[in-house]
């Protein structure tokens, strides 16, 4: 039975003083023991959250993270062992926003896949098509091609120590929502090519649903049989929803 996993995803929002605000809320929530929790603040904050959370049953990650997995003359980056030193579990990695705004590709992101997993981090593997793609009927060739990268570069087992989040590019921040049976249906598309390789593995690893996930649509969402949860946005920066989408995945 897999573990479901609820992820907020802060983005570029925060200041020192509305994260300890946030901090606050989420340690007031009644988190149900059976998921997992984590968020992902942006770097400027990781600190502060880790230092916040200390004791609670919520776990932190990073936004993203560099190539190279040690320190470096790379300036402006942090290296993915950086962030382990940190205390971060976990990293998100070709989230669409950085695949689409700073063209990372394929390529790009299996690098900072294997400097996360090389340095002690899980990934989070970000996932997903364009309105056009989806349109186009391109959806499961998208999303299968992009998990095959890191399958073709890495191997399928790297799963094993690996969530994926299947992210609808025309779903995140525009309240449009995936109906569950859309989402499942990639969902399952994903678990499938997994299992083409390991089936074992692929009935163990977590596929995430995000793209305006909220806590009215959650549970509807992660009652899908191959959604474990869900990759949250704008809904994470709420103590009060974010706490109500975790409990959702919890029923």
């Amino acid at each position: 039975m897999r573990r479901p996993m609820v992820a907020g995803n802060w983005k570029m929002h925060g200041t020192r003083a509305s994260v300890v605000t946030l901090i606050e809320g989420l340690t007031q929530q009644v988190l149900p023991a059976d998921v997992d929790v984590a968020v992902f603040p942006s770097a400027l904050h990781l600190a502060q959250v880790v230092d916040g959370l200390v004791g609670k049953a919520v776990a932190v990650g990073a936004q993203d993270c560099a190539t190279q997995a040690e320190q470096g003359a790379l300036t402006g980056e942090v290296a993915a062992s950086q962030l382990q030193d940190l205390q971060c579990s976990l990293v998100l990695v070709g989230h669409s926003e950085r695949r689409s705004l700073l063209g990372e590709g394929d390529e790009v992101v299996v690098r900072k896949f294997a400097a996360a997993q090389s340095s002690g981090l899980q990934p989070v593997l970000c996932v997903g098509e364009t309105l056009g793609q989806r349109q186009a009927g391109q959806t499961l060739s998208v999303v299968a091609g992009q998990v095959a990268a890191v399958i073709d570069a890495l191997g399928v087992a790297v799963f094993a120590r690996a969530v994926i989040a299947y992210e609808p590019v025309w779903a995140i921040g525009t309240g449009l929502t995936a109906t569950p049976e859309q989402a499942q249906e990639v969902h399952a598309a994903i678990r499938a090519q997994l299992a083409a390789k390991d089936a074992q593995l692929a009935n163990e690893v977590r596929i995430l649903y995000g793209g305006s996930v909220k806590a009215v649509s959650a549970a509807e969402l992660f009652g899908m049989p191959d959604i474990d949860g869900g990759l949250v946005g704008g809904a994470s920066l709420n103590a009060d929803e974010f706490g109500a989408i975790c409990r959702a995945a919890g029923n």
